[in-house]
């Protein structure tokens, strides 16, 4: 293949789309946090644009990130919660630039299918489960990514091209218990390489209290093995056979840290102290009419019944936010040190000038708002926002910041418009160009944002059904089958420490905030696909 730089044509540009788990806007130097150590991606903001306002479809795993993928909220594309798989038949980014002549990448976290082979919680009852279903699952390969037939089956692996991409090397679940194409190098790599792995095999660290409900450990596995670093050198390796390919790639480097549990390894593990960060506001503020749900989880925590070993949400104890936060810190810098390693490589290949890197996340974590830890059907904005850095060698003016209000659909769109790729019908977020060029200080007037869940939990007689709708001024939740609500003045109120659901001089508000929710559903009601013909 000729490479265009020789014909003096600008070639398109490549994609390195840096995606981690579960990490918090304010949790990165760039958005202001003074503690945590982020240097290279703070030197990625100050050459690119900076999004304040950069919110999910769904603070979940698999739902966010079949709406990034698709450009399409999670009521459309079908995964509503964890537990659904994406749609062999949804149309995603990657499909897209693979028709149009770009090398596709994964290196890391997918969860676009489920990890888990746990049987499901809808229904209750298995017995009521029905033969047949509405919508029939579209052919294709599933339960790709299930950790235990990995484990179980040394053949199994990804059919390519899965959903677009033409390479995947994956990882499944998170911490240093991982498995997948990491645990088999791994092994490969290490004599008896699980006897580093998991809480059993971890370093005594009987002071941390997070230990006892098996949300962090300090692990034996060293920096240059853990999944962080593996998944930085296959990007390497990615980008260092594309540039001599000399063809476009899209890469997603999906970091599954800084998600729960906390396993930084080596000097990671101690580079904060619980005792020198600082807690949210709302840990200790107070709290006027609140709501049954967080209600319920405190509740929980005082009377000693709180669960915390699982992956839902729970009332924390100070220290216990403490020794999240100051974990999650150290994650957080060493994805910081290895997207310093691929910008480095990027200039070292000479490719720099025409690759745009994008660094986000598909949710956040409590991480001591209001006393919570991990992530649930409770949209307080530091949940659902996410860092949202876009680097692009087209840009004129870098150190750009927007506080306009954008949602993680319209990654898609965008670099679809970037790249000329061919767009498709039925993608429901827009093109975030006028933004980047500086031509428009605002976008979408309010967001909606979707959640589901299998379970029944904390105060709730049946599983969560809930959406909210977010304005720069105001957050409305509502819950299905509850006569109660959620309702915050995010002016005078920033904390969301007081609800006005039912205070009746928010009464008209509610009725306004209410309708613009209707409005901004009807908007996302499905259009595809086209009609055949008038009737």
């Amino acid at each position: 293949m000729t490479d265009p730089r020789r014909d003096g044509v600008k070639p398109p540009p490549n994609i390195v789309f840096i995606i981690t788990d579960q990490h918090r806007a304010d949790h990165l130097g760039c958005y202001g946090n003074k503690i945590v150590k982020t240097p290279h991606i703070d030197a990625l903001a100050a050459r690119g644009m900076r999004g304040t306002n950069c919110t999910v479809t769904s603070p979940i795993c698999m739902p966010s990130r079949a709406s990034f993928m698709t450009g399409r909220m999670p009521s459309v594309h079908g995964v509503r919660h964890n537990g659904i798989e994406l749609s062999h038949a949804e149309m995603t980014i990657t499909d897209a630039l693979m028709m149009a002549g770009y090398e596709t990448a994964l290196a890391g976290k997918s969860h676009l299918q489920c990890m888990l082979d746990a049987p499901p919680q809808i229904p209750v009852d298995p017995r009521e489960r029905l033969a047949r279903e509405a919508r029939p699952r579209a052919p294709g390969v599933y339960n790709q990514e299930v950790g235990a037939r990995w484990e179980n089956d040394p053949a199994h692996d990804i059919t390519l091209p899965y959903y677009g991409f033409n390479n995947v090397h994956l990882t499944i679940e998170h911490g240093d218990d991982e498995l997948g194409h990491w645990r088999r190098w791994l092994r490969q790599t290490v004599k008896e390489a699980d006897k580093l792995i998991g809480v059993e095999n971890a370093i005594p660290t009987p002071e941390i209290a997070l230990v006892a409900a098996k949300q962090a450990w300090r692990t034996r596995v060293p920096e240059e093995l853990y999944p962080t670093s593996w998944i930085t050198d296959r990007t390497i390796d990615l980008m260092r056979d594309f540039t001599a390919s000399q063809k476009p790639f899209f890469i997603q480097v999906s970091y599954p840290d800084p998600h729960h549990p906390f396993t930084p390894p080596g000097k990671y593990w101690s580079m904060y102290r619980p005792e020198d960060v600082e807690l949210p506001p709302s840990f200790h503020a107070e709290h006027r009419d609140l709501p049954p749900h967080v209600a319920s989880a405190w509740a929980a925590r005082d009377a000693g019944k709180a669960v915390k070993h699982t992956p839902m949400l729970f009332a924390c104890t100070e220290r216990e936010a403490r020794e999240a936060i100051a974990l999650n810190y150290g994650s957080i810098s060493m994805i910081d040190d290895n997207v310093g390693r691929i910008v480095a490589e990027l200039e070292r290949l000479g490719i720099a000038d025409n690759t745009i890197i994008v660094f986000t996340a598909d949710h956040a974590d409590y991480m001591g708002d209001h006393q919570l830890l991990l992530k649930g059907p409770l949209h307080f904005r530091d949940l659902i926002r996410v860092p949202f850095i876009w680097v692009d060698p087209a840009m004129k003016n870098g150190g750009r910041v927007t506080d306009a209000m954008i949602q993680n659909i319209d990654f898609a769109p965008t670099i679809l418009e970037r790249t000329g790729a061919e767009p498709w019908y039925g993608i429901q977020g827009r093109s975030l160009a006028p933004l980047l060029a500086g031509e428009t200080d605002s976008f979408y007037d309010d967001v909606l944002i979707e959640e589901e869940s299998q379970r029944r939990y904390l105060c709730f007689t049946d599983r969560v059904k809930m959406r909210s709708l977010v304005t720069p001024t105001h957050r409305l939740s509502v819950f299905s089958g509850q006569s109660w609500g959620e309702l915050y003045d995010l002016r005078d109120d920033p904390l969301e420490t007081v609800n006005l659901f039912d205070d009746p001089v928010a009464r008209a508000m509610k009725g306004e905030l209410m309708e613009r929710l209707n409005r901004r559903m009807l908007d996302y009601i499905e259009t595809s696909p086209y009609p055949d013909y008038v009737a």
